[in-house]
């Protein structure tokens, strides 16, 4: 997906629940600004993209499609690694401005948003398609992986390597100590194997 499809997708979806034409220009500036700040190397339009398509693959297991779209639009649409409430302010933005539509679901999106933080498995089948689709990228062919944590690791410039090795490894071994890496059966018959060698891989390397 190029960046004019997610403008034009973002666009209609929020078209869908509001007439106001200068308020969804306005939106979607912010939206694309947000995502295009210089010091995001990988929480960027082509993560957000990304997780479009991912979720093409999973659609019809969607129970509430709009609902899982307005969540990955603004998942990180705040995202400073310095805090630690990136979710709960990125929800809270996308709470308000959904709350200002005909949209009724923006407490759903909400607590979606919430649960892209410590990815732990829901009771909601949506909100796990959610957590698989933003760690789709954990179990890319290693090439695409390596990419991805060398992102990771130009966002965190501001860590020493004596403070941000650590950290990171704490978090891989995390996600490997899980039963699953993967919530639904889809993404884990897709993923899992190699998410698990690629994040073994890192942590042997940091």
């Amino acid at each position: 997906m190029k960046k004019q499809d997610l403008e034009a997708n973002f666009h209609s979806l929020l078209g869908n629940y509001s007439s106001d034409l200068n308020f969804i220009t306005t939106n979607l500036t912010h939206l694309i600004t947000a995502y295009s700040e210089k010091s995001r190397y990988y929480h960027n339009l082509e993560h957000i993209t990304s997780m479009l398509s991912e979720l093409e693959e999973v659609i019809s297991d969607v129970s509430s499609p709009d609902t899982v779209l307005f969540s990955i639009y603004y998942h990180d649409i705040i995202y400073d690694p310095k805090r630690k409430d990136n979710e709960y302010q990125s929800a809270c933005l996308c709470r308000k401005v959904l709350d200002a539509t005909d949209f009724k679901e923006s407490a759903v999106c909400f607590q979606q948003i919430i649960a892209t933080k410590d990815h732990l498995l829901s009771t909601d089948s949506d909100t796990n398609i959610l957590l698989d689709i933003d760690l789709s990228i954990l179990g890319k062919e290693k090439r695409i992986y390596t990419e991805y944590s060398s992102q990771i690791r130009k966002e965190y410039a501001m860590y020493p390597d004596f403070l941000y090795k650590p950290g990171r490894k704490k978090a891989l071994l995390h996600l490997l100590q899980s039963d699953f890496i993967y919530k639904t059966d889809y993404f884990r018959n897709k993923y899992e194997d190699q998410a698990r060698k690629n994040l073994e891989d890192e942590i042997l390397s940091l």
